[in-house]
């Protein structure tokens, strides 16, 4: 059956991939109309997150980011599609490098630095790594969590790599990062998912008691190489420029707990900027602290 399903809906998704820009964004006009409007995809959740979020924000304000968000939803999935197909030059126009995160990057690899990059779900996540995979200097590494449905994850390994990303599974993270530790590369890391809570590091984030994963700062402190947050801006619908900062060059100096404090109040404050390009839609806050958390 999933076999079915993929082969069924191949010829679909290379159709929207050889789309023109305008006909994609009029197509996309029209999902957001079902999804907001006769769907109401996960309405109830955006909104609650929003309200929870942005306690002192009115309800018409909340409703205006609600809108924005779905809009900026419908959009990310449909322009991710054109990965199958795009040129490196049309990719390069659409997402781009400010230019002091590429001279950033082009320091670090000149000084022979391998580097951790963490991101959030905001912006345009799926174009950063295709851009950094044409343009960035340094051998890209992304985590990934692999799909249930072996073919649409393969389509996905495919759009992913097709620029030269190398993409490792979450669970062999450690294992790739040593195994590749004699080349001077750059490992992304999306810090904004949600771990089981036991095994959580707690804090506050937009208002609400968050778990975060502590892999990030355990396997930085680990390898001990510098860790940059970097973020997909968006600039206007259908551009998006990546920027980025060194949070620490020796994590193994710091004491537990900072460098996810650090790259987490770095994404609330993007997320406070740019609300709608965040991906309100997942239940980021279904857990709760155990009693028993001590600490990182």
């Amino acid at each position: 059956m999933e076999a079915i399903v993929y082969y069924i809906a191949l010829p679909f998704i290379y159709l929207l991939s050889l789309l023109p820009f305008p006909v994609l964004y009029l197509l996309s006009d029209f999902v957001y109309f079902l999804l907001y409007y006769c769907i109401g995809y996960r309405k109830r959740v955006v909104r609650q997150n929003l309200r929870n979020a942005f306690p002192g924000k009115s309800e018409k304000e909340i409703n205006a980011i609600c809108k924005g968000f779905y809009h900026y939803l419908c959009d990310f999935f449909l322009e991710t599609f054109k990965t199958l197909t795009i040129s490196k030059k049309t990719m390069l126009k659409h997402c781009y490098f400010h230019p002091d995160a590429l001279a950033l990057f082009e320091k670090l690899k000149a000084e022979g630095k391998s580097l951790i990059m963490v991101m959030g779900h905001q912006g345009h996540w799926e174009w950063a790594g295709n851009t950094f995979g044409i343009q960035g200097p340094h051998k890209l590494f992304v985590l990934y969590h692999p799909l249930h449905n072996k073919y649409f994850d393969g389509l996905m390994l495919k759009m992913r790599s097709r620029f030269g990303a190398h993409m490792i599974p979450m669970k062999n993270t450690f294992r790739e990062m040593v195994a590749n530790r004699k080349t001077v590369n750059a490992t992304t890391f999306i810090a904004d998912q949600t771990p089981m809570p036991e095994s959580a590091y707690w804090t506050t984030f937009l208002n609400q008691d968050t778990p975060v994963y502590k892999g990030t700062e355990l396997i930085a402190k680990k390898m001990n190489i510098a860790v940059l947050f970097a973020k997909s801006w968006r600039v206007k619908r259908g551009y998006y420029e990546l920027h980025a900062e060194i949070l620490t060059e020796t994590p193994g100096n710091l004491p537990d707990g900072l460098l996810t404090e650090m790259h987490t109040k770095k994404l609330e404050e993007d997320i406070i900027a740019q609300p709608e390009t965040w991906l309100w839609s997942h239940r980021r806050w279904k857990h709760k602290r155990p009693a028993s958390y001590t600490g990182f």
